[in-house]
């Protein structure tokens, strides 16, 4: 609450906001990413850029097109403006196509057409040029070299989202006609090349083989490089620079100090690397949403999981246990290519931002991966429990907060209960190795959604317990078996001495074998020792 003469601070935070002339007109905070155009604009020409959504693509696009178009006025007082001060060619005002795949719904049939359709008719219009009856390749074709004719100088173009027309089709058939029309349709950016001045597209994933690449084979993929990594997203020095008002007021709303607000925004929205030794980037989204409702709320992860990757996620027999640890790798080659018919979730999970680079293999070029932070960590595993679960619909047995105040009162028969509830609910395929792995899914999801508020750890080595809970007043040591017994589990605990790091503890130790009967779908023992 205010205090009484105190001033609220009053400075416009750029929620939803994505055009860069809105925002600098507006007097929106914005975080200077100018020194990237600068860099891109004089050292090449084509180029392709994936991060996951809401990560500022489409303001970078926008910035881009701003600077193309000639309004210097809008970057008063940024980076860019002292770069070119010396540059006599700078600012001068480019023909500029615009393409933006984000508006739109792609499962109906032409859809990407309409969308083509609309963009066209606006720059014939502009450029006066008459359509007939070609196709929408000559068309763009016809339009690129009017604009040069018309205006003296090379044309720009900048497609935003490219991918979505493909992510998010509904069938296979539709995929296959919309890649067909991107062949026909951006093929004229290889062929018309000396028309043209800067090409950038951006997108979630970069479809391997799908020829909008393998016909543009000269564009540069900046997706991993160290020098633009951060390039989308909000570094800790930018972070600090740009929004201590907005810090200070979000660390008295929740009745911290500075440090300590600063420590949870990293512990909530940073850790995103895009690139194996990049400065680690927040998410802007959930900051600037962070700031203005004052919460450490799971703002980016509310926005919905997409459709298309749950569909990958149903296919895959994703096993979650990968990430346990942040040892999991992929080679470069998998994440900067996605192929469709691959079965790996894995790479599709890093470009949308649910994974990212946590460390790298130089001798074998992979990459370590792992969650970036505490809103993707637990956000992701509560979207991954209904598919374990078959709780789509309520009531849903895992109720979290329940289950910490059992393990918080050492109530281990309504655990025991939750339990059963829970492995009630495990699909059962006929393949006894899903089986295996749906039971220790859900033991996993469950512990480690436990230890956002508890300190839980999930072990996958026999050397240790399969799960270890402590709070300010127990430690609980879990044990689970799988068509054995209780006692059996009970047994391994003592026999391999997973108490003993515990010994001179004063908090109370409770161990727990568990068994789960697959054929009865229930826990058939449960032992405390």
């Amino acid at each position: 609450m205010m205090e009484s003469g105190e001033i609220m601070n009053t400075r416009k935070l750029p929620i939803g906001i994505q055009d860069f002339e809105d925002i600098r007109k507006g007097q929106y905070i914005y975080v200077d990413k100018t020194e990237y155009v600068y860099n891109l604009v004089h050292m090449g020409k084509p180029y392709f850029l994936s991060r996951p959504r809401r990560f500022g693509k489409s303001l970078f696009l926008s910035t881009l097109r701003c600077y193309f178009e000639g309004k210097k006025e809008l970057f008063k007082g940024l980076k860019i403006e002292e770069l070119e001060k010396n540059n006599v060619d700078s600012w001068q005002k480019y023909p500029v196509f615009y393409f933006d795949f984000n508006k739109d719904e792609y499962k109906r049939a032409v859809a990407l057409e309409d969308v083509l359709i609309v963009h066209l008719e606006r720059w014939e219009s502009e450029y006066d040029v008459d359509p007939g009856d070609h196709s929408l390749a000559a068309r763009f074709q016809e339009l690129i070299v009017k604009a040069v004719e018309t205006t003296g100088r090379n044309a720009v173009v900048l497609v935003d989202e490219y991918d979505k027309p493909l992510l998010e089709v509904g069938d296979s058939e539709r995929l296959e006609h919309n890649k067909a029309v991107f062949k026909g349709f951006f093929s004229t950016l290889k062929s018309y090349d000396r028309y043209l001045k800067f090409v950038f597209l951006t997108g979630v994933t970069k479809f391997s083989k799908v020829s909008i690449f393998s016909d543009l084979n000269q564009l540069n993929d900046i997706s991993l490089d160290t020098a633009y990594g951060g390039i989308c997203g909000i570094t800790q020095s930018e972070l600090e620079s740009t929004f201590e008002p907005e810090i200070e007021e979000l660390a008295k709303a929740q009745d911290l100090d500075r440090e300590e607000c600063l420590d949870e925004l990293k512990k909530m929205y940073d850790g995103y690397h895009f690139s194996h030794n990049a400065e680690g980037v927040y998410n802007p989204f959930s900051l600037i949403n962070s700031f203005s409702k004052k919460e450490f709320g799971m703002y980016w992860f509310a926005t919905g999981t997409p459709t298309f990757l749950i569909e990958k996620l149903k296919a895959s027999n994703f096993d979650a246990k990968s990430f346990t640890g942040d040892d999991y790798f992929e080679e470069e080659s998998s994440l900067t290519d996605y192929r469709i018919e691959s079965t790996n979730p894995i790479p599709l999970f890093y470009q949308t931002g649910y994974l990212t680079i946590k460390g790298y293999d130089k001798e074998f070029r992979s990459y370590a991966l792992g969650y970036p932070n505490d809103e993707v960590k637990y956000g992701f595993l509560k979207s991954l429990a209904p598919y374990y679960l078959c709780a789509e619909e309520d009531p849903n047995p895992l109720d979290v907060r329940s289950f910490v105040l059992d393990i918080r009162k050492g109530n281990t028969d309504a655990l025991k209960d939750r339990f059963t509830a829970l492995f009630a609910r495990i699909p059962y395929p006929s393949d006894d190795k899903l089986i295996e792995n749906n039971f220790q899914n859900v033991i996993y999801i469950v512990f480690m959604l436990l230890g956002q508020y508890t300190k839980a750890e999930v072990h996958s080595s026999k050397g240790r317990a399969d799960c270890i809970v402590e709070t300010e007043n127990y430690i609980y040591i879990f044990e689970f078996k799988r068509d054995k017994t209780a006692e059996e589990a009970l047994k391994q605990i003592e026999d391999m001495g997973y108490d003993k790091p515990y010994a001179a503890d004063k908090r109370q130790l409770i161990k727990i074998g568990v068994n789960f009967d697959s054929k009865e779908r229930t826990v058939s023992g449960w032992m405390v020792g």
